[in-house]
């Protein structure tokens, strides 16, 4: 009997550490309408987006606008739930911006990552080729943060005022409605 009872209590830890290990899909947004998208990414100062063709983080915004990537940034790295390895955070109206801490600096299809001590460098770095970035001319950062890193970051440098809703055109669309062609006339 003793037996009995200690491969049950085997089988069912073993059931326990299997489910208590089990990864649920990520969290579902809620529905928003396109005005509380657009609202969003106003909010956050710039818009974000990674392209995997070019492997490439492109955050698109004023310069104004961009200044709060760093500012997000710190705060991510102040806040006391995000010590650990591997903690991380979703930003933005789709959760598609990920700041993740990890031993390691670095850019992938995942997240930006790094230390505490490295993205606090990597904001530095952000504030300090902000100062002399002039609208059209984009900033590309990769070596001075993480040259071994497969992907890079890239800021889209706008001109004063820009809505950075402006640039989610693939969940929003085009800012103005295509025009119809003219009808044939018979």
């Amino acid at each position: 009997m003793f037996v009995f009872t200690l491969v049950a209590i085997l089988f069912g830890c073993l059931i326990y550490m299997y489910r208590r290990g089990e990864v649920g899909p990520p969290p579902a947004l809620p529905a928003m309408s396109d005005e509380q998208i657009k609202q969003a990414w106003r909010k956050l100062g710039f818009f974000c987006e990674m392209d995997t063709m070019k492997r490439q983080w492109r955050v698109t915004g004023s310069r104004a606008g961009l200044l709060y990537f760093p500012d997000l940034l710190l705060g991510f790295i102040n806040d006391p739930k995000n010590a650990t390895d591997g903690e991380t955070e979703h930003y933005g109206p789709y959760g598609s911006l990920v700041i993740m801490m990890w031993p390691d600096a670095g850019f992938d299809s995942h997240a930006i990552r790094g230390s505490t001590a490295t993205l606090a460098h990597l904001a530095e770095l952000i504030e300090v080729k902000l100062a002399t970035a002039e609208p059209g001319q984009p900033i590309m950062i990769r070596e001075e943060y993480a040259a071994d890193s497969p992907y890079s970051l890239m800021l889209d440098v706008r001109a004063d005022g820009f809505d950075p809703a402006a640039a989610d055109r693939e969940q929003l669309g085009a800012a103005t409605e295509p025009k119809k062609p003219p009808e044939k006339k018979p």
